[in-house]
């Protein structure tokens, strides 16, 4: 199996052994894979030969691109010296205590302490254990409900899946009784007639109304990313924040910031919650921590939490056998000092993320594009089929299915989630290339729109 096997042989084992994440394994062994052999800065290769600009960053992780030597060299350096140790039984390593010290200096004054898992997924599962401890410890077990919000995604585990509210992924599993799920502030969608302003407290008082309605003293939590990222870049309003964040202080429930995709860098500050000022509880983050070049995730506690954890006393059971994995914390302590010494978060906020909202400007001129928004490097692009009803093509992503092959046939990694086109570059990404992204997101929107024309002739 070592020796070098041609496209057609990696396809077919492939089709044969290889069972992917969120696939119909029955059409890709029909259809074939992708098989991507090299990348470089914010470029993919296939082994076919084509050069694809990503604007995914990976799967939104590869913050950094993908030459980036120095995270190589610290992760090579690590594993040499110690290539394991675990952080169960009161022992701990120098990469796991130093990287505890950096996230917590860059996390909000409240946030002081680290719980390191491998993904986001077992941050989230870890959230939840969390919030169990916390008011276990209180004296009020009973507040064991969480609050999440509708076409959210929190990852795959059943935990985390359970807290997500994809509709389709709850179909193939029984989700934990204790999470419930209230409306997501897209106004685009759901918003009918209202102003933005108004709809974002509508979509607020969702969350109220289910408090009420299971009653605040049996909630302990409520989680959400800044930006729902895979429900469609779903950007709320203006109010929808401040609203939301005073629901949680009224009732004394835990806020937890999911941060996976929002953190570092991505909006422009160093996390989403310092984006739309929330004062969050808990924030789980992963992917760009290590610019995707380890697995690593964890969950930054805050003091209202940790000061009863470290008081009360008794063992959290809950850890990993890879949790603060040495190598994964020496590539984020490289990762993280790449993004403070070439200025990463600041270049976003001033120079290209209002470079990205300028050009997507363009394309909301587009007839087949309905609106596009934008925070930082993070976008979205609606598809409709008419621009004043909002009206879509067909009923099961038919408009964004063909843009999406079509950018892959013009070079272009952009992502589909429905009708909605997702745009995420690496933050390392320059203004020219930027504009080669819009030029080919152009073209893809044109051929997509002259293929929709022949469909629903």
């Amino acid at each position: 199996m070592n020796k070098p096997m041609n496209s057609a042989e990696l396809k077919a084992i492939d089709g044969e052994h290889h069972l992917h994440p969120f696939t119909d394994f029955k059409d890709l062994k029909e259809r074939g894979t992708r098989i991507v052999t090299k990348a470089e800065n914010v470029y993919i290769y296939t082994d076919e030969g084509q050069k694809l600009l990503d604007g995914m960053s990976g799967l939104w992780c590869c913050n950094l691109g993908y030459s980036q030597p120095s995270i190589v060299e610290a992760v090579a350096k690590q594993m040499a010296e110690l290539p394991y140790y675990n952080n169960f039984f009161q022992c701990s390593h120098p990469p796991a205590i130093q990287l505890s010290k950096e996230l917590t200096d860059l996390a909000p004054a409240h946030i002081n302490n680290v719980f390191f898992t491998n993904s986001g997924s077992e941050g989230n599962d870890t959230v939840i254990r969390l919030v169990n401890r916390y008011w276990d410890l209180k004296g009020q077990p009973e507040k064991c409900n969480i609050i999440a919000r509708k076409n959210a995604y929190h990852g795959s585990t059943v935990a985390a899946a359970s807290l997500g509210g994809m509709g389709y992924m709850h179909k193939q599993f029984n989700t934990l009784g204790n999470i419930h799920h209230v409306d997501q502030p897209y106004w685009f969608d759901e918003g009918g007639n209202m102003t933005p302003e108004e709809f974002g407290l509508k979509a607020a008082k969702s969350l109220e109304d289910k408090i009420l309605e299971l009653g605040p003293e049996t909630v302990g939590a409520f989680i959400a990313e800044p930006i729902q990222g895979a429900g469609g870049v779903i950007i709320p309003p203006s109010t929808y924040w401040p609203a939301v964040q005073e629901i949680l202080n009224k009732y004394d429930i835990l806020f937890i910031s999911d941060e996976v995709i929002f953190g570092f860098g991505r909006t422009g500050k160093m996390f989403g919650c310092d984006y739309y000022g929330t004062k969050p509880d808990m924030i789980n983050f992963a992917k760009a921590v290590t610019n995707g070049y380890q697995p690593l995730g964890g969950v930054l506690v805050g003091d209202k939490v940790t000061d009863v954890l470290k008081t009360q006393g008794g063992d959290f059971n809950h850890g990993f056998t890879y949790s603060g994995h040495p190598a994964a914390a020496a590539a984020a302590l490289a990762t993280l000092k790449v993004m403070r010494d070439e200025n990463i978060v600041e270049n976003v906020e001033k120079e290209l993320g209002p470079y990205l909202a300028e050009k997507l400007a363009v394309v909301a001129e587009h007839p087949l594009v309905g609106e596009v928004r934008s925070v930082g490097l993070v976008g979205a692009i609606e598809l409709v089929k008419d621009k004043k009803t909002r009206a879509r093509w067909g009923s099961d992503g038919e408009a964004g299915g063909a843009c999406r092959q079509a950018s892959l046939n013009n070079d272009l990694v952009m992502r589909a989630t429905g009708d909605i086109m997702l745009v995420a570059p690496p933050l390392v990404i320059t203004k020219a290339q930027i504009d080669e992204l819009i030029q080919k997101a152009m073209k893809a929107l044109d051929e997509a729109h002259e293929q929709l024309k022949r469909d629903f002739a």
